[in-house]
């Protein structure tokens, strides 16, 4: 009879580890790097400006972003000097990437 208790209490407690291995490498938003990664970004003088309802604008330098996987040894050297994002108007977007790795 203890057998049998600890062999359901143990099966209990196993099933949630393994469901929750899964569910942590099976995001498609997870950026996944195999190797040595060096980032070196630079801004001076950036302005990002947006106006108006669910506008976006960005300055980026120096960035690996979701959803992107990275097999081997990655450098990044970005600068961005006197860039300026603005977006105006309903829907708009505006951005200046520099040294930018993946995203939509």
């Amino acid at each position: 009879m203890r057998l049998m208790t600890l062999l359901v209490v143990s099966t209990l407690f196993a099933v949630p580890a393994f469901a929750q291995k899964s569910q942590s490498s099976s995001n498609p938003n997870a950026v996944q790097i195999q190797g040595n990664t060096e980032i070196k970004a630079d801004q001076k003088n950036v302005t990002a400006v947006a106006v108006g309802e669910g506008n976006v604008a960005k300055n980026t330098a120096g960035a690996i972003k979701g959803g992107t996987q990275i097999q081997g040894n990655t450098k990044i050297k970005a600068s961005q000097k006197n860039a300026t994002a603005v977006a105006v108007g309903k829907n708009n977007t505006a951005a200046n990437e520099a040294g930018v790795i993946g995203g939509k």
